[in-house]
């Protein structure tokens, strides 16, 4: 077997069923608030494509997927994004994939040249498929910490410049996982000229875009900050997009990138050989899922009661940032200890919270993840409710 599999960390969810392991719940019913998998409803227009095209399983799908496909794709960017007309061509700029985690796995592997030192920046906290992806590249980590001081963004300006000399790709989350910060147009802008001064490529998962609390100031884009840039070849720049969040089709394993042609066209060439298009009934779903504004602001309004509900709820005893997207809440526990808060809540009340540290690494300043645990604030919203009350209850009663 490939050695590097050895180099692999336990994965978050496997860290936290050892933790749970031998624990006895409370008699309640359960609630998980660890897992980032929507519960709202999936919207009934794409079942009903699904179901009106359910005879396309009978046909090979091309790598690049429907013609129609990337450019309902094209069209929902360049809406989205204010980006110039025409300049997102869906031939050259937009590849269709079986969602943001595969897409993104997929494209370390093909880009990561290893006949020379192979950095990959990060966000820490982050999302694990980056470090395991970048490892099985044969690359090396470097953790960019996102203290909630820095409004829990990476300080790009703190990067020695030997550092960027080595690094080959540099991966942004915003709105951010865990942490739900957003990164300004500005942030995007100062990346890109660094990109250009040390040739690296910007991988941006912004797969949590349309979930924002201001409905009038949805989260900037890698392409919307190339775009006020003149850049329109979106040079060394990369988004990944999914429905998963966007319109609760975590299942249908459907996505996008769209960027660079330059990059594009050797991922398409990749992926024709890993053998991983998107099957046709799920691309004719995505056609009307991308085509519909409707039940996405539907989704960011559930989103919105929950933040508010649960934000009154638990403000008075833990302290958290304030939250701009995403679905998630990133507070500290009291005490400290996230590992202990995490268990010890599980067997007193049946709720399940991720502890930060199993999405972070210790490094010279300490853990950015330690001390913390994540909310994922994806159950209906009584049951949302129902567990701040109890995470409460459990905090109040150790005080």
């Amino acid at each position: 077997m490939n050695p590097d599999l050895d180099a692999l960390k336990p994965y978050p969810f496997e860290k936290l069923a050892a933790l749970k392991a031998g624990v006895t719940p409370s008699a309640s019913s359960p609630i998980a608030l660890s897992i980032g998998e929507p519960r709202h409803a999936p919207p009934a227009a794409v079942l009903d494509a699904m179901r009106r095209f359910e005879g396309e399983v009978a046909r090979y799908p091309a790598t690049a997927g429907l013609p129609e496909l990337r450019d309902a794709i094209a069209r929902w960017a360049s809406r989205r994004y204010a980006l110039p007309p025409g300049s997102l061509d869906p031939e050259r700029h937009v590849l269709p994939v079986n969602g943001t985690r595969e897409a993104i796995f997929a494209f370390v592997q093909a880009a990561l040249d290893r006949t020379r030192p192979a950095k990959v920046a990060m966000p820490n906290p982050f999302y694990q498929i980056y470090e395991g992806a970048t490892l099985l590249a044969g690359g090396e980590p470097v953790y960019l910490d996102c203290p909630p001081a820095n409004g829990c963004l990476p300080d790009l300006d703190a990067v020695p410049a030997d550092t960027w000399r080595d690094v080959q790709l540099v991966f942004v989350c915003s709105p951010g996982n865990p942490t739900g910060a957003v990164a300004p147009l500005a942030e995007y802008r100062k990346l890109i000229a660094l990109a250009d001064e040390h040739d690296f490529i910007i991988a941006s998962d912004e797969c949590y875009s349309e979930l924002y609390l201001d409905e009038h100031q949805p989260p900037a884009g890698l392409l919307e900050a190339c775009a006020t840039m003149g850049r329109d070849d979106y040079r060394r720049c990369l988004v990944f997009h999914s429905l998963s969040k966007r319109s609760n089709l975590p299942g249908l394993r459907s996505g996008f990138v769209a960027g660079d042609a330059e990059l594009i066209a050797p991922f398409k060439r990749y992926r024709t050989y890993h053998g991983c298009a998107m099957p046709l009934t799920t691309q004719q779903a995505s056609i009307v899922a991308w085509g519909d504004e409707q039940h996405v602001r539907a989704n960011r309004d559930a989103y919105r009661d929950k933040f508010a509900a649960v934000g009154e709820i638990l403000a008075p005893v833990m302290d958290f940032p304030t939250p701009r997207a995403s679905f998630y809440l990133w507070p500290a526990v009291p005490g400290g200890d996230d590992e202990a808060f995490a268990r010890d809540l599980f067997a007193e009340e049946h709720v399940t919270v991720l502890p930060g540290r199993y999405m972070s690494r210790a490094g010279e300043n300490g853990d950015p993840g330690a001390g913390r645990v994540r909310l994922a604030l994806v159950a209906e919203v009584e049951a949302t409710v129902e567990a701040a009350y109890r995470i409460r209850r459990f905090i109040e009663r150790r005080a």
